[in-house]
């Protein structure tokens, strides 16, 4: 990623930082009595790759709880719930996180608007709670007990404030009865009565996600909307010195004590020497595709009359946009739908005209960016906001979402990374873990090929908006540091730069891309210090 300088031999490094690069005759002078040598062997190695969206504890929630990403059926979720539900005791709740209905290879017979029903989840737990997200995490799906417990059954005149939600949906039959679906804003109702996790729980999660990051290869994530609680135990690993990536910190924007807390001490950046960045909002405009809840400018081509939700009012979304820009704090608004993403520039437009001092170099995001508006497209780049876009998420939704949007519009704006390049945007790249694997090599495939992982259809789909592989990879490393503003300190293996690299199997810049998904990291490399290397359990390694 450094232009002047794309190839080299070998690399120095002293006190976590780059010292020198070049051939392996003039590195030996370097060498010192205490000097560490790692030969890779001819494998390629890169700066280290970071997420640009992702949801840090979620991740290792995600192996704490029931993992049902990979489930191909209704049934399969039925038999997951019914063995938790043998070795739980009566009243426990059952969470878990990750199945989607359009990836099933099968359907029930039985389906309200698209989704499933909880007769069958609540027959095999009926004295437990169970409540499991949608992968996308804007719908829910819980059974009989958990609606019983947040006080939600037939329709009941006494009980309307449950029924009616504003950006959202609870999703009844043709009787009025819940399906056990809960849509966008709805999820708050069951929400309420999850037990809340603590430090300890979150400690246990924040191990178990830099495992599962660091042997992907990665060396830093931007943490997509992040709690006081959250925050709190990113501040108790970094004075424990138990950091192990680099971490870039998004504000919740539903927490409004919390932003005024953080306007008041302005934005943290750098702590434990660069391990923690805490200087961004995150906002959520719409849902997701998945679920119907991205908010549309016309309505959705499988259920006629519905246009999404607007989950959060965008004249919060506009105060929130011109209080963070008043504070020194970059906003990311998650925008998935065309109406969301032209609602959202045109308000990151009015916060710029409106404090043209506070919006140079303001770097404000959207996240996602998936289908877009042709007439809004180039505004990207004529604005400076940056696409936080995640191409697995084209490899995955690509085969279904056509049912969504149709033809028309899956060709104008969907998951359109080369005409956002083409604005003069810098698209940055990552995976929304949990809601796709934590896996970089994945979404490097989706964005050059795009291709499902299966390899799917031959030329790819929409060919015309594939990456570069020098595009992908700068959009995993160098504007992906951008995106938090930290291109001077990371994302290239230039001098004086943080010594955090990513090795690879095989060359990733090129290997045929049918070989592309074969490549492992080999290292994981953060300041300098070996954190994973494959074939070696180093998840207990202080």
């Amino acid at each position: 990623m450094d232009a002047k300088n794309k190839k080299a031999e070998a690399v120095a490094v002293n006190d976590g930082k780059i010292v020198f690069i070049g051939n392996t005759v003039e590195v030996e002078k370097f060498k010192g009595e205490n000097t560490k040598v790692i030969d890779l062997e001819g494998k390629t190695m890169t700066p280290g790759l970071i997420d640009s969206h992702a949801h840090f504890l979620g991740i290792g929630y995600n192996i704490m709880n029931l993992d049902l990403s990979n489930t191909t059926s209704y049934d399969e979720i039925v038999d997951m719930v019914a063995e938790a539900a043998k070795n739980a005791k009566p009243g426990d709740w059952i969470l878990g996180r990750g199945w989607h209905q359009s990836k099933w290879t099968t359907q029930p017979e039985k389906l309200v608007k698209g989704f499933q029903t909880h007769e069958l989840l609540s027959e095999v737990s009926p004295d437990n709670p169970v409540y499991l997200r949608h992968a996308s995490g804007h719908a829910s799906f819980a059974n009989t007990k958990a609606m019983e417990i947040a006080g939600v059954s037939t329709l009941d005149p006494e009980r309307m404030d449950v029924h009616e939600v504003e950006g959202g949906e609870i999703i009844r039959d043709e009787l009025g009865n819940p399906t056990g679906i809960f849509n966008e804003t709805a999820m708050g109702i069951i929400d309420m009565y999850v037990p809340k996790a603590g430090i300890e729980s979150n400690s246990k999660a924040m191990e178990l996600a830099f495992e599962e990051c660091l042997k992907n290869g990665l060396t830093g994530m931007h943490d997509a909307s992040s709690d006081s609680l959250d925050i709190a135990t990113y501040l108790k690993f970094v004075d424990e010195d138990k950091m192990k990536m680099r971490l870039y910190i998004m504000l919740s924007s539903s927490d409004t004590a919390l932003l005024n807390d953080w306007y008041a001490k302005g934005p943290a950046i750098g702590l434990g020497n660069d391990m923690l960045t805490i200087r961004s909002i995150k906002l959520y405009g719409d849902g997701a595709l998945g679920s119907r809840g991205a908010w549309l400018l016309e309505e959705y081509s499988d259920r006629p009359g519905h246009f999404g939700h607007e989950t959060t009012p965008m004249s919060y979304v506009k105060k929130v946009t011109a209080d963070g820009l008043a504070n020194g704090f970059q906003v990311c608004t998650h925008a998935i739908g065309d109406r969301t993403n032209r609602e959202v520039l045109d308000i990151y437009e009015a916060a710029f005209k409106a404090n043209p001092e506070k919006a140079k170099d303001r770097r404000f995001r959207i996240e996602h960016a998936q289908h877009i508006s042709a007439q809004d497209i180039p505004r990207f780049g004529e604005l400076g906001v940056i696409p936080a876009m995640q191409a697995i998420h084209m490899s995955s939704d690509r085969p279904w979402a056509i049912e969504r949007l149709g033809k028309g519009r899956i060709e104008e704006g969907a998951y359109v990374w080369k005409k956002l390049l083409e604005s003069g945007a810098k698209v940055i790249n990552g995976t929304d873990a949990p809601v796709e694997p934590v896996n970089p090599i994945a979404s490097f495939y989706a964005s050059v090929s795009r291709k499902t992982l299966k390899g799917e259809p031959e030329g790819g789909y929409e060919p015309s908006q594939k990456m570069t592989r020098e595009e992908a990879l700068r959009s995993y490393t160098l504007d992906a540091a951008y995106g938090a503003f930290e291109e001077d300190i990371k994302g290239s293996i230039e001098l004086g730069k943080l010594a955090d690299f990513t090795v690879y199997s095989q060359d990733i810049m090129d290997v045929p891309e049918d070989q592309l998904l074969d490549t492992e990291i080999e290292y994981t490399i953060v300041g300098g210090e070996v954190a994973y290397k494959k074939g070696e359990n180093l998840s207990m390694k202080d």
